[in-house]
Order: C-alpha cells, then sequence, then structure tokens
C-alpha cells in the first residue's frame, strides 16, 4: 500500500471509534509515515533547527513566532498525536513499539508546553533572540548562495523580532515572565549589538573574511547589501528590543526564582521531571536522593583531603583550591592549549573501552565572547547530520583565572570524549532508526552517560594527581548538588542565595561558575535533575552486569550495548541490558544487538 494511501487511512482512524484492522508491514509503514511527515514539518516549522541538523533547505529563513503560527503548530501537533494513537501497538515489533512510543512523548509533551504556555517565554539570558548572531557558527559560508540565504535571513530578521517582543507582551498580560535577577543579564548581550558601524555588527562576521573562491566584484556586493541589512534592519530592530526590554519586560519580571511561582507552576514542575528524568520520581524523593549523595560525596572528598596531607576541613580546603594561582592561567591561549592537549590524551584510549566508535571527529572552540560571561565553564555542539560540520567542544575563556585546571580532565571527558560527542555522533550513525531517534531529547539517558563517562576517567588514568581526582569529584559534586536546589528553588520555595549559598558549602567551583550554574537552573527548571539520576542508573545496570556475568563480563561490549540503541528512557534501557545479559549467560556473543532499538 503506498505510503500516502496509509497517511490518509491512519488520520482518517484517529477519528474513528475504533482503529481499524492493520497488518504488521501496513502498521509499520503508516508509522514510518508519520515519522516522515513530522520530521519535515519540524525542519519547516523550525529552520534554525534543520541549521543545526546540516540541512540546508531552510538556511533562508527564520521561524514564524507568531500566535498564529503556533496556534496551527499545536493543532498539527494534536492530529498528529491521534494518528499515531490509531495504529495498533500489538500489531508491531518490539522495536516498532518502542519508536511509537517515544514519538508519541514527544508530541504529548509539545502539547502539554503549548498548553502551559512555554510560547510566552522565548528567550532567557542564555538563548534567544539577543544572541541570534550565534546562528553563523553552524554555516558554512562557502559559496554565494550561502551568503544570500544569510542576507534573507538578516532581511526577515525585524518581523521575527516583532514577533518575539509580541509573545513577551502576552506573557506579561499572562502573568508567565521570567525572573527578574537572571533577566538582568540581558541589556548588556543588546548593548552587544548596538554598533554604530554595521561592519562591527556579529551579524556581519561572515563578511570580514570570504572565500577567494567568490570573485571580488561579488564580494563587494554581498558586503554592501550586508552592511545596508544591519544598519537599517538589525541594529534598529535591537534598539527597539532594547528599549522594550528594559521599559516593559523587566519592570514587569518577577523577583521570586522558582517555576512554583507561575500559574500552574507546581504541576508544570512535576511535568518537567517526569520529562528530563524519565522516571516517576518526586520532587521530595529527587531532594532527598540529592541530600544523601551530597553526603556521601563529602565522604569521597575527605578521603582527597588525607592524601594530600591538608591541614584543615573541607571547607578550608575548597579555598584553598579556590585562590592558590598553581591551580589557574591568567592567559586564555595557556587555558585553551590545556584543553586541546587534554583532549588529544583521550583519543587513543577509547578503543580499550568500546567496541564501537563514532565516524564523526570533534573539534575544541572558544565560546564567543559576546555569551562567555554569562555562559557555563563548557557545552557540546552535535555534529550536523549530513555529515558535513564535525561536533565541537566549546570552552569558557572567560577569566580564565576564574577556570581551575584540575576540571580540565573531567570536564573534557563529560563533554567530547567518552561522553556526549562518542554518545551523539554514535547515535546520528544508526541508520537503521528514523531520524526523530537519532537526535532525541533524554536528558536522563545523555547527560547520565555524560556523568557516567566522568567516572570512566579514573579506570582510563586521566586524573593524574589527587587534584584531578578532587576535580572529578566536585563534578560529581555539582550534579549531586543539583538535585537539592534545583528542587529546593522550584518546589521548597529556596531563594537564589539559599541556592548560591549550598552549592558554595560543598562544591570546590568558583563562584563565578557557582552563580552561573543556580542561574541556569532558575531558567530551565528540572533539566539539571537528569544528570545524577541518568548516571546512577547506568551505574546500577554496570555493577549488576559484572555481578550477573563474571569472567564473561566485557566493557566494550557493556558500553556498546548502552549506546547501541540511541537514547533511550532508563527503562528501556535496563531492559536492553537485561536482555544483554541473557544473551551472554546463555553463551552467546557478547556484543551489542541483543537491545531493544
Amino acid at each position: 500500500m503506498r505510503l500516502v494511501t496509509l497517511c490518509a487511512l491512519v488520520l482518517a482512524a484517529a477519528s474513528a471509534t475504533a482503529p481499524p484492522a492493520m497488518g504488521a508491514e501496513d502498521a509499520t509503514n503508516a508509522l514510518h509515515a508519520l515519522f516522515d511527515q513530522a520530521w519535515e514539518r519540524n525542519l519547516r516549522e523550525n529552520p534554525l533547527f534543520a541549521t543545526y541538523l546540516g540541512d540546508p533547505r531552510y538556511d533562508d529563513r527564520l521561524p514564524d513566532l507568531s500566535l498564529a503560527a503556533i496556534d496551527a503548530s499545536n493543532a498539527a501537533d494534536r492530529q498528529l498525536l491521534a494518528a499515531v494513537e490509531a495504529i495498533p501497538a500489538a500489531s508491531l515489533t518490539p522495536a516498532e513499539q518502542l519508536n511509537r512510543d517515544l514519538f508519541h512523548r514527544l508530541y504529548v509533551d509539545a502539547i502539554a508546553g503549548h498548553e502551559w504556555g512555554t510560547q510566552y517565554l522565548p528567550l532567557n539570558h542564555m538563548d534567544g533572540v539577543q544572541n541570534l548572531d550565534q546562528v553563523t557558527q553552524l554555516l558554512p559560508f562557502a559559496t554565494v548562495k550561502d551568503y544570500e540565504n544569510w542576507l534573507a535571513r538578516l532581511a526577515r530578521f525585524d518581523g521575527y523580532m516583532n514577533q518575539t517582543i509580541a509573545l513577551m507582551r502576552a506573557g506579561i498580560a499572562k502573568k508567565l515572565v521570567q525572573p527578574r535577577v537572571i533577566m538582568e543579564r540581558v541589556p548588556p548581550q543588546i548593548a552587544a549589538q548596538l554598533v554604530d558601524d554595521p561592519t562591527a555588527s556579529p551579524y556581519y562576521a561572515p563578511f570580514k573574511t570570504m572565500p577567494d573562491a567568490i570573485p571580488a566584484a561579488e564580494q563587494a556586493r554581498l558586503r554592501t547589501a550586508a552592511t545596508k541589512a544591519i544598519s537599517t534592519g538589525i541594529v534598529p530592530a535591537y534598539r527597539r528590543f532594547d528599549e522594550f526590554f528594559r521599559k516593559e519586560y523587566l519592570p514587569a519580571c518577577r523577583e521570586t526564582v522558582g517555576v512554583r511561582d507561575l500559574p500552574g507552576g507546581e504541576q508544570w514542575y512535576q511535568r518537567r521531571i517526569r520529562w528530563f528524568t524519565t522516571t516517576d520520581l518526586t520532587v521530595d524523593q529527587i531532594h532527598e536522593l540529592g541530600v544523601s549523595e551530597v553526603a556521601r560525596i563529602r565522604g569521597e572528598m575527605q578521603k582527597v583531603i588525607d592524601k594530600v596531607g591538608f591541614k584543615g576541613d573541607l571547607q578550608a580546603f575548597i579555598q584553598y583550591l579556590r585562590t592558590d594561582p598553581r591551580f589557574r592561567y591568567t592567559d586564555p591561549k595557556q587555558l585553551l592549549q590545556h584543553y586541546l592537549a587534554m583532549a588529544k590524551k583521550i583519543d587513543p584510549l577509547l578503543t580499550q573501552y568500546f567496541g564501537r566508535l563514532p565516524r564523526m571527529p570533534y573539534g575544541v572552540r572558544p565560546i564567543p565572547d559576546n555569551t562567555a560571561a554569562d555562559n557555563t565553564t563548557a557545552y557540546y555542539q552535535a555534529p550536523s547530520m549530513d555529515g558535513k560540520r564535525a561536533g565541537y567542544y566549546y570552552v569558557n575563556l572567560y577569566k580564565p583565572e576564574e577556570r581551575p585546571i584540575y576540571e580540565i580532565p573531567v570536564l573534557s571527558i563529560h563533554e567530547p570524549v567518552p561522553g556526549h560527542h562518542l554518545q551523539i555522533a554514535l547515535a546520528q550513525e544508526l541508520g537503521e532508526l528514523p531520524m526523530f531517534r537519532r537526535d532525541y531529547e533524554l536528558t536522563a539517558f545523555t547527560e547520565g552517560w555524560g556523568l557516567y563517562s566522568e567516572s570512566l576517567g579514573e579506570e582510563m588514568g586521566l586524573y593524574a594527581d589527587p587534584y584531578d581526582k578532587f576535580g572529578q569529584l566536585t563534578y560529581e559534586m555539582w550534579r549531586a548538588v543539583r538535585l537539592v536546589v534545583d528542587t529546593g528553588m522550584h518546589h521548597k520555595g529556596w531563594t537564589r542565595q539559599q541556592a548560591i549559598d549550598f552549592f558554595k558549602a560543598n562544591a570546590a567551583k568558583t563562584e563565578l561558575d557557582i552563580t552561573n550554574e543556580i542561574d541556569r537552573y532558575i531558567a530551565w527548571p528540572g533539566q539539571a535533575l537528569a544528570y545524577k539520576i541518568g548516571e546512577l542508573k547506568i551505574k546500577e545496570l554496570r555493577a549488576r552486569a559484572t555481578k550477573d556475568l563474571g569472567d564473561k563480563f566485557d566493557i566494550r561490549a557493556f558500553h556498546d550495548v548502552v549506546l547501541g540503541s540511541g537514547a533511550v528512557p532508563l527503562d528501556v534501557l535496563d531492559r536492553n541490558v537485561a536482555n544483554w545479559q541473557k544473551q551472554v549467560a546463555a553463551g552467546g556473543p557478547s556484543v551489542a544487538g541483543a537491545g531493544q532499538r
């Protein structure tokens, strides 16, 4: 049966009282037709996401943020959800049932987000229209067409800005606004866009160095068009935004920091917990887990303090680490070189722990100057899906004296390899999975893997001295603290300062990092809870497999099984590992493939 006919059948079934009988092949084909339909719509409606993935078809567009377009997209989501539900799960293989369940999960959450009103919070201090210029880092700028696409986006920017302001005004009316304390970080970001010379604008950066393959006359034409677009469109739009933000939005922002203080905030926070952790844990259970983990890790930290012979308690040791110049660079170039050297040190060790490695490489880049002051210590940017853009490990060189070098090994393990790059690049290369599965948001899995990877650093010999080990414990403590402060602020009514103080009392992070982290948790309720919960699950599964399989346990095969199905909910991961254990115990090969992809 043709896919278009199957789609029509499924959509019709969505309004019927009972789904029609459907054979396994038809059900599978209909399901994948819906996957393809939804994927293409997502790229059309989210052209910046398409650019991120490396799909150039919409590189001349910006999203339509009008309420009419947002409501129309929500209506399409509802129709799609009904169509998925009309496909009988019993007609599908276990692997396709998982695809159906994960796809269903996506659209249930999207609809819930629209109902609550996430569209009225289109930016925070880390991401938004104020730094849209960073899209340039995702684009090749190799041909005239690449530059003309960027010019087309510049031409659309004024309307995009108007739509953003309209959404924020609607948010004010609905009392869905961000906390003032984090939004006070935004005016300096806007100010960086208010240039008198258009060639000083970040939006002009791609035109400063153009490929020799583009004729000089064409280069001149494109540069002239860019300066005009920036001076007549981009900068005036930012001046308008600056006035709106300072005069209307900031005064309307709330003084509290917890999402509980927004309409329906308590219920929304619990939903965020389910989404990010893929568990049914309650807020209070997570808070208590955090308190327990903080106490355990403090015990491990004390062992390091005793080992180095430091005379003083944990707080005195933390103060020593925060202030002694031996642990810091003052030159950002030296800091970058240390990151680069660490990445090169890790790469050759991977074959000892993984049977399958991604084909896609990664690079190391500084976080852009215009956002570095408000950003975290580092982050990872995934490769493009077309294989034309590598993954990148972005490191923060702002105030290098605030960036302790004993954190470099653990951070480099978490972000590129064997953490995020290895996991995400492998997932992208699972060609048998539908596209949405190869770029799926399951934070408990992806960030849980990143945190679990940090523990591999000790086995890999990457923590060269006790201070490096303390750096690893500091990062583990950081994720344990998150369980306490995130739930504290968003559920228990903690103030921002209470959260900062708790963090400072338990981790050797600098005050700059701690403040940036707390503000991130304020802006992104629940996301920070997933790391520790995912890590603990992977460690539990490894301990179980090691105990049950004994001499048959193979660390390379275990890791391949964990990563071999892409990102999956934690209960599915448990099932995948259990199936692999049964296969190995029965005398089967100790390789990936026993999981439910």
